[in-house]
């Protein structure tokens, strides 16, 4: 599902100009964006959380080099919690209507 899908689905449903509805999604998705990136929680109830976590520094290995270490230093990095009923939705789907492409291929059904 793109931003687009979105906001047709959400226009069809409330009968709002689709004008409208993509400045609403838009701010929305903006202040969440905002807020994350000052390093701050942002939970969205019955959704998720989406906090900032720092990775610890690591060595990695180049897979064309084996024998090179390569240095990973820390950094942030934005975790999502899903919420509860998201869990329990995602946890209910059988393997097979899982694509293995990320999702990419399928249309949203409705």
């Amino acid at each position: 599902m793109t931003k687009r899908d979105l906001v047709i689905i959400i226009s069809e449903e409330t009968g709002i100009v689709q004008q409208e509805v993509l400045q609403v999604v838009q701010s929305t998705l903006d202040h969440i964006s905002n807020a994350v990136a000052k390093g701050a929680t942002v939970e969205l109830r019955n959704f998720g959380v989406f906090e900032v976590k720092v990775r610890k520094a690591r060595v990695g290995r180049n897979p064309n080099e084996p024998e090179k270490d390569v240095p990973i230093p820390r950094r942030a990095v934005v975790k999502f919690k899903p919420g509860k009923e998201m869990r329990e939705a995602v946890f209910k789907l059988s393997p097979q209507h899982v694509s293995q492409d990320g999702g990419k291929a399928q249309k949203p059904q409705g």
